[in-house]
């Protein structure tokens, strides 16, 4: 019987089928172009090959095709057929709920196939990260639920350059570093070229206020990655963070231009809603002036995805926006429908991403009593809007802002005296006025 990498067995006789199908699972695993053509190889090669058509679906949501992804689950539900083997239609499942919209349910189903075939990495990877099914759930104990879902494939891996790339991120993420540094030189020694280990050893310079080994490393590791590759977009967003608290905007603006907010972004829409507004933010709490064409680009940009809320990761970028320059009667009612969802249990954050939005909107009034109310309110629970701890430092940011524009320096100093060690970079304007002893 012909396997994959990981030594499961694959429900195909055809050995170009399995080729294809084998490569692509290692591109996408590494977030490389390419992987949708090479499982659409596979699936010409066996039509009935269900897995191809389910990797297919994997890639083209990726990379931003939904109604494509949805066009090739189904094709994966109609090879399965009835002779389907257990793994297959486990396995096809997974992917099946997560392109029907149902998160939760696909969590559900993915625990219940890792029980089974825990070295299934492809269905893995749709939660082993912060964009992942447990890190969009909204949970507040989201990053323990992470760490301790890949503490638990751990021995099933071992020393695997794709499953160590995501393990060190989640322990870098809690702080246990000494634990994070060895797995994700393991990763990038066997497979230089992973993109996700890149993006984790970015992250973990961060976390260890390692801004020099981070700039050479980004600029290096950039200039071999393809533009079109899905994570090129948000490793230049890395890069010019680290610039913007080193004090180099003029990079940091020229990677905003022709990386993570470029017109013609190659990589994932949603990346660019994620990383164009906060960055924009985050350069004007360190002083910079404000971009009104940027951002009234970015008003456009963000609608025309999300003219709804439900993504709480997506709503509180865009919240940025509609702070800066949205339409007052239509952000309202966009606040009002999250908080109806979220008093309905719909919402996965709660109250927290429109607590946090009227926040933003206060402080672009300059009502920074309000605007400190608003996010001391669901301070302690930021962890449920989703992103990194790098990304959420924003609100952070924000609230020292508001702290020093109000003079409110005690509660700065406080704030400071509480930040996490490690992350050293504080990019806003001011901050030597409240010196921390």
């Amino acid at each position: 019987m012909l396997t994959d990498q990981y030594g499961l067995p694959l429900s195909t006789s055809s050995p170009e089928a399995r080729d294809a199908y084998v490569e692509g699972c290692d591109i996408l695993l590494r977030m490389y172009p390419g992987a949708a053509e090479l499982f659409e190889r596979a699936a010409h090669a066996d039509p009935g090959f269900a897995l191809a058509h389910a990797g297919r679906a994997r890639a083209l949501q990726l990379g931003g095709d939904v109604a494509g992804a949805r066009e090739a689950i189904a094709a994966a539900r109609t090879a399965l057929g009835s002779g389907a083997s257990d793994r297959d239609a486990s396995h096809v499942e997974v992917f099946d709920l997560l392109l029907g919209g149902k998160p939760a349910s696909s969590l559900e189903a993915l625990r219940r196939h890792v029980a089974d075939w825990p070295r299934d990495a492809v269905a893995v990877s749709v939660a082993a990260n912060q964009t992942g099914l447990i890190g969009i759930s909204g949970s507040p104990t989201r990053e323990q639920d992470q760490l301790d879902f890949l503490a638990m494939l751990e021995p099933h891996y071992g020393d695997d350059w794709w499953f160590n790339s995501h393990y060190a991120f989640a322990l870098s993420e809690l702080g246990h570093q000494d634990a994070a540094r060895p797995r994700i030189e393991s990763s990038i020694a066997q497979c230089p070229r992973n993109a996700y280990a890149a993006h984790t050893l970015a992250h973990f310079h961060y976390e260890n206020g390692e801004a020099e080994a981070a700039t050479a490393f980004l600029r290096s590791w950039l200039t071999d990655y393809p533009r079109n590759g899905a994570l090129h977009g948000h490793l230049s967003w890395h890069l010019a963070v680290v610039r913007l608290h080193q004090g180099e905007f003029d990079e940091a603006s020229r990677l905003f231009d022709t990386g993570f907010a470029a017109e013609d972004h190659p990589g994932p829409a949603l990346i660019k809603i994620f990383d164009a507004p906060s960055f924009l933010w985050r350069a004007e709490l360190a002083g910079h002036p404000r971009d009104h064409a940027r951002w009234e680009a970015l008003r456009g940009f963000v609608r025309r995805l999300f003219p709804r809320p439900g993504l709480p990761y997506a709503d509180w970028h865009i919240a940025l926006v509609d702070a800066v320059n949205g339409d007052p009667a239509e952000t309202e009612a966009r606040l009002a429908e999250m908080d109806g969802m979220a008093s309905a249990g719909r919402y996965p954050a709660g109250h927290v991403v429109a607590a946090l939005a009227r926040a933003f909107i206060a402080f672009e009034k300059r009502d920074y009593d309000a605007a400190i109310t608003g996010i001391e309110s669901v301070f302690a629970e930021r962890e449920r809007m989703g992103g990194s701890r790098a990304q959420i430092d924003l609100v952070e940011f924000t609230l020292l802002k508001a702290y020093l524009a109000s003079g409110r320096h005690e509660e700065a100093r406080r704030l400071l005296a509480r930040r996490r060690p490690g992350p050293r970079g504080i990019p806003v304007a001011g901050l030597e006025a409240v010196p921390v002893h």
